[in-house]
């Protein structure tokens, strides 16, 4: 074998090398990002799915992966239970259409933590975690009237569109109408919710009612008498202004914004 017929080997050689290399990288731009894990669905008491971006929808069990991008919802009678990488939790509520916007946690990486949230209409019930804890500036619960800020708390917040609903009350034959608007209360810690119309500072046991997002929050005497019933195998409390679980009590305040 001569020289030259070698040198043409390997250029031959290489060409193909470099091509195969070129068409990985051409088929690895071409492949969808992979979604971030984000929770993980452990108590479910009835159907939820989650909405991808692109429109497809999913049914979800127990055990099932949440990931970012998420869209989830409830049916009328489900109660769902979600635990998050960094171990906060939230309950969602019959009805409820909550979006996992962002969410990254690395417990040696802080810089990196995203934690966006977005409760479209329902309820919620939330349990910071660590991300909340160490990180609060990154996470965010955005809703049609309010932005919050979470560290270290344990709250309910229930967002009414318009036309508000009926809640019954014992011993009357109708109730009247519960007037639209974000509904909160807070068991631990504190929350400060903030608008285009002022900011209100609401403490453990206090009650908050924002109208509209240009409406500025105000204290109310009481709760919003809506029910929070999941199944008992979920923990905490069915009460409006829940108790927080024995293991789970007493933690920092919690900014919402």
């Amino acid at each position: 074998m001569t020289p030259r017929t070698v040198s043409r080997k390997t250029t031959a050689t290489r060409s193909l090398l470099a091509a195969a290399l070129c068409w990985l990288a051409l088929a690895g731009a071409s492949l969808p990002a992979l979604a971030q894990v984000a929770g993980t669905v452990t108590q479910l008491s009835g159907p939820m799915m989650a909405r991808k971006a692109d429109g497809k929808v999913r049914i979800l069990a127990l055990r099932s992966e949440v990931e970012s991008g998420d869209t989830l919802i409830t049916e009328k009678n489900t109660y769902a239970l979600v635990k998050f990488i960094d171990n906060s939790e939230v309950t969602l509520k019959p009805a409820t259409t909550f979006v996992v916007e962002q969410f990254a946690y690395e417990a040696g990486q802080p810089d990196n933590d995203r934690a966006s949230f977005n409760l479209v209409k329902g309820g919620l019930r939330s349990l910071s975690g660590l991300l909340g804890k160490r990180n609060k500036e990154k996470f965010s619960l955005k809703t049609p009237v309010a932005t919050i800020g979470i560290r270290g708390t344990y709250f309910t917040a229930e967002y009414l569109g318009a036309g508000g609903i009926d809640v019954p009350v014992a011993g009357r034959p109708a109730a009247p109408a519960l007037a639209p608007g974000l509904y909160t209360s807070v068991t631990t810690g504190q929350i400060v919710v903030s608008n285009a119309g002022g900011t209100l500072a609401v403490a453990a046991g206090q009650f908050g009612y924002t109208q509209a997002a240009g409406t500025p929050p105000v204290l109310v005497p009481n709760g919003s008498g809506l029910p929070f019933t999941p199944p008992a195998r979920f923990g905490g409390s069915t009460a409006d202004s829940p108790a927080a679980p024995a293991d789970k009590a007493a933690g920092p305040d919690c900014v919402v914004r």
